[in-house]
């Protein structure tokens, strides 16, 4: 089987949770305290896909997993940087899909001028 990365979209909005919500609950490293709505992760998608990736990497539509650019901060001088997270379905982590992700979206992120991607660790 080959795995495909793609560009996500709203209607990939109930997948990504589907990975996200437990992550939420279960652990300290998303920083929510509560799972978003699937309304929520849908307007994320959209306001943050216009001018960075989403991207998620799928199997015969299964979603294995996915990485997001988003703003670092506001002022001037990190115009050029942004944040980065990935998050991976449990029974496909340690198998090579977030570093599959990762390289996509800093190729991506390099393409568009991003000279600085920061991630947050938990």
């Amino acid at each position: 089987m080959k795995a495909t990365i793609r560009l996500a979209n709203e209607s990939d909005a109930l997948k990504m949770l589907a990975i996200y919500a437990p992550i939420v609950r279960e652990t300290s490293i998303s920083f929510e305290i509560e799972p978003p709505s699937e309304t929520e992760f849908e307007r994320r998608i959209q306001n943050y896909q216009q001018q960075m990736p989403w991207l998620v990497c799928e199997i015969n539509g299964e979603l294995l997993g996915y990485a997001y650019a988003t703003p670092y901060r506001t002022r001037a001088a990190y115009q050029w940087s942004v944040e980065s997270s990935v998050y991976v379905n449990v029974e496909y982590r340690r198998k090579g899909v977030a570093k599959a992700l990762y390289t996509s979206l800093f190729g991506l992120l390099q393409l568009q001028g991003y000279y600085n991607v920061f991630a947050a660790l938990a």
